[in-house]
């Protein structure tokens, strides 16, 4: 414990120091895809989860909160992402109970951005020819408690993200706890999200006919080559959240969250959200704000509602949420969870 403790405090120094930076860096990461919060449950809350926590959407927020699951869990989302564009993303996740040997996950992430028209400088309106993008996060998690107040989980993600006929591959990995404390009932989480190697973009798209050198008569002037591009930092970022649980009534409770992160490629933020659960779980109503203390942020109030209905031994839990965005329009997230 003491440790875990040692540990966490050198997260939080590190999370404050680097907030006298400077250099934002904002959008010079590949796969930003990885960024986009996942699951209506957590989105409606306003991504401040990590410590809450306790669904398969864990595989995405905090890979700790999977050890405490005891039911086999499936989800399935939708989110369709800005008013008018042809977005959406897609997450699949799977959770495992395997008892005393820890709890494992699998999930897949696809962001797909429909089909495209080809131009040219030729063909300004299009040359009749369509091509599309697409990104995708392959993961599996594992998780288990360390003592009956810390859990620990991992998550390795293959990425891959490609335009047209080329494409960008990459490895990442997920490492996060989660700390039932003793004060209050409050739990502290801290996680590092895509830790991982750099994407560079390669494929037919980028070759292209080389002349080796231009200032000889004679030579090759049809060399097959590939234009080379550089490499670019997966969106590292480090979070740590606070929640608590008030019990209101019988039957009724509401539980408050806060989230601090520091990405690798824009300032840091506060997201701070909140669910009201009714009638022993049946129905909830969340809300909260995300990127408060962003500069020029385009992110800001969430809302949505659930509704758990338990028929024998299987419970499915169908989720929405809302998400503002001041220029790009709105956003809507869909969920079905289903136990067993």
């Amino acid at each position: 414990m003491k440790k875990f403790l040692h540990i966490t405090s050198l997260l939080i120094i590190l999370l404050l120091n680097t907030g006298f930076s400077q250099v934002t860096k904002t959008g010079t990461t590949a796969a930003k895809f990885l960024s986009i919060g996942i699951g209506p449950r957590a989105n409606a809350m306003g991504g401040a989860f990590t410590s809450v926590v306790n669904d398969a959407s864990a595989l995405y927020w905090n890979p700790a909160g999977a050890a405490n699951l005891t039911d086999y869990e499936a989800m399935f989302t939708y989110t369709s992402l800005f008013k008018d564009l042809d977005i959406n993303l897609n997450y699949t996740a799977i959770v495992i109970p395997a008892g005393s040997l820890g709890n494992f996950g699998v999930s897949v992430t696809a962001l797909d951005y429909g089909d495209m028209n080809v131009t040219t400088e030729l063909y300004p309106e299009g040359t009749g020819e369509k091509f599309s993008a697409s990104s995708y996060a392959f993961a599996l998690s594992y998780a288990r408690n360390i003592t009956e107040s810390f859990t620990a989980g991992i998550t390795i993600k293959y990425i891959s993200e490609k335009i047209f006929n080329s494409s960008a591959n990459g490895f990442a990995v997920d490492i996060g706890t989660i700390f039932n404390t003793p004060f209050y009932g409050i739990k502290f989480s801290s996680i590092i999200t895509n830790y991982g190697s750099k994407l560079q973009m390669a494929g037919e798209d980028l070759l292209v006919r080389h002349d080796a050198d231009p200032t000889r008569k004679g030579n090759n002037e049809t060399v097959d080559a590939y234009y080379k591009t550089d490499k670019f930092e997966l969106p590292l970022k480090l979070q740590i959240g606070l929640s608590k649980e008030f019990e209101l009534f019988e039957n009724q409770k509401f539980t408050l969250a806060v989230d601090a992160a520091h990405p690798n490629d824009n300032a840091e933020y506060v997201n701070v959200g909140g669910e009201l659960a009714l009638f022993d779980n049946i129905f909830c109503l969340r809300g909260g704000y995300k990127a408060l203390f962003m500069e020029d942020s385009q992110e800001g109030l969430t809302l949505g509602a659930g509704l758990n209905y338990t028929l024998g031994i299987l419970t499915i839990g169908i989720d929405y949420a809302f998400q503002e965005y001041k220029f790009l329009g709105d956003t809507h997230s869909f969920g079905v969870l289903l136990k067993f």
